[in-house]
């Protein structure tokens, strides 16, 4: 039997606002347990919650990137259950008239192809606060400064069809979402977490299978990993006779596996009522057109650029413009080195390897965009070699300071020299009669490759500073005369 998986993403994205979204509580990330739950968070006797402003804009935003309807009128409920970390006892949010409603993603995938998933809609709500339980033996802290974040819910047709699709989807967003400035994106302190709704069917069945839920998953990685063992778990237990039961689950990335949590609620389950202390809030034509207005240039209409500006390939376009950081650093690079296409090079490779190998971010590396761009300055006016261009990297992910700085401090210059390279080559011939002589007697054909022995010589006694392309000039010249 052929299965296939169906998969819908809840993505809930915390909004970069500085307060909160009914409060004027701090949403900084990092301080002190419960020193920035205030009492309209907690819901005291007395306290009123006032609606953020910029949460609203943010979500507008997001919604005209998205291409989405924009609720003019949206409306506020609570959703009632008990949790610890839950201070209310319910969660303010939106079901019946969310701000944002349908409209359309394209991802691209591995293979070159593109797929449009559909978005459902996406909605304002207050972030719960955090359970600790590593710090407790027996127990559960309660951390409340999360409480009353404001987050965007973004919630996708089940449009996916595999975890890669689902990946694609989730990096997309990743990159809007930053592109705009309304979150910072960063899963690992939870501004960014996706519940994935999975679920099993035969090729060719329109049915929709029973979902599980898997909930805050918060990478990349754990999301591709869980749903791949979800869809693993519920095949087998179908073929093996069973039945799968729709719940909520829970994602262990140690063992790589799925463990239920609780029976999966419906609508009706948490209760919803109709907010009596928030009004809708209705927003005219000339507010969101101010903000259509205000938006950056997003991914797809930069990469379109980067490929017509730059004459740079679909694929690496893509790579580029993935996250808005990089994008602005390359540009940065190609307009200051006037090499779009080795600038390109340099940072989809050297760049990326060293940040992967040293697990930094753009804003934690000390190679900013001017200093490559200064690299690639002298490797472009024949101050140094590719090859030293390597080892001026390497001292610039130091700290040492620009490319300048660090070729005039350890004296790599590039030997052009006519009369210094003919020494070289003279010297090197004199050594090596034999591999002469051999040379002298191959075929037009056989003698590039044997020519590599020579420039290698060459470049070991100048320690990688001979311009090779003089060498390689010189070298025909005095072997033909041999």
């Amino acid at each position: 039997m052929e299965w296939e998986t169906v998969i819908g993403l809840e993505i809930h994205v915390q909004l970069a606002t500085r307060s909160k979204i009914f409060s004027g509580a701090s949403t900084a990330f990092g301080a002190s347990p419960n020193t920035q739950a205030c009492a309209i968070d907690l819901a005291m006797p007395g306290t009123l919650p006032v609606a953020n402003e910029e949460a609203f804009r943010f979500a507008v935003m997001f919604g005209l990137a998205m291409n989405a309807e924009i609720g003019k009128r949206s409306v506020f409920e609570r959703k009632n259950y008990f949790y610890p970390d839950l201070p209310k006892g319910y969660q303010t949010t939106q079901l019946a008239e969310p701000i944002v409603g349908s409209g359309v993603i394209e991802i691209e995938l591995g293979n070159g192809e593109r797929k449009s998933i559909r978005l459902h809609h996406a909605h304002l709500e207050e972030d719960a606060g955090k359970s600790l339980h590593e710090d407790y033996h027996g127990m559960s802290g309660i951390d409340l400064n999360r409480a009353g974040t404001p987050l965007i819910e973004i919630v996708s047709e089940p449009d996916m069809r595999s975890a890669e699709e689902a990946v694609a989807y989730l990096k997309k967003i990743h990159s809007i979402i930053t592109y705009l400035g309304i979150s910072d994106g960063e899963m690992s302190q939870g501004s960014m977490r996706c519940d994935a709704n999975v679920s099993v069917r035969l090729k060719g069945d329109e049915t929709l299978g029973t979902r599980c839920e898997i909930k805050n998953i918060n990478s990349f990685k754990f999301v591709e990993k869980a749903i791949k063992v979800e869809a693993e778990r519920q095949i087998d237990l179908i073929e093996d006779g069973g039945k799968v039961v729709q719940e909520t689950r829970l994602y262990d990335s140690e063992k790589n596996e799925t463990r239920s949590m609780r029976s999966k609620e419906v609508a009706n389950d948490y209760r919803y009522f109709p907010c009596p202390d928030l009004l809708p809030v209705i927003l005219d034509d000339d507010y969101i057109e101010q903000i259509r207005q205000s938006l950056p240039e997003l991914p797809d209409a930069k990469r379109d650029r980067f490929v017509s500006e730059y004459q740079l390939s679909s694929y690496d376009a893509a790579v580029l413009t993935a996250d808005r950081a990089t994008a602005d650093f390359y540009e940065t690079v190609a307009k200051t080195s006037g090499e779009p296409k080795l600038a390109a090079n340099w940072v989809m490779v050297d760049l990326a390897a060293h940040l992967n190998k040293s697990e930094q971010t753009l804003a934690d590396c000390k190679v900013s965009a001017e200093h490559l761009a200064g690299l690639i300055s002298r490797i472009k006016d024949g101050t140094i070699s590719g090859k030293i261009a390597k080892q001026v990297f390497e001292a610039m992910t130091e700290g040492e300071g620009s490319a300048d700085q660090i070729i005039d401090k350890r004296g790599l210059q590039q030997v052009s020299d006519t009369g210094a390279l003919e020494k070289m080559v003279d010297e090197v011939i004199a050594n090596n009669q034999s591999q002469v002589d051999n040379y002298k007697a191959a075929d037009e054909k056989k003698r590039p490759k044997m020519l590599g022995f020579f420039v290698g010589q060459i470049m070991k006694a100048s320690k990688g500073q001979a311009n090779p392309q003089a060498v390689n000039e010189i070298l025909l010249k005095k072997l033909d005369e041999q």
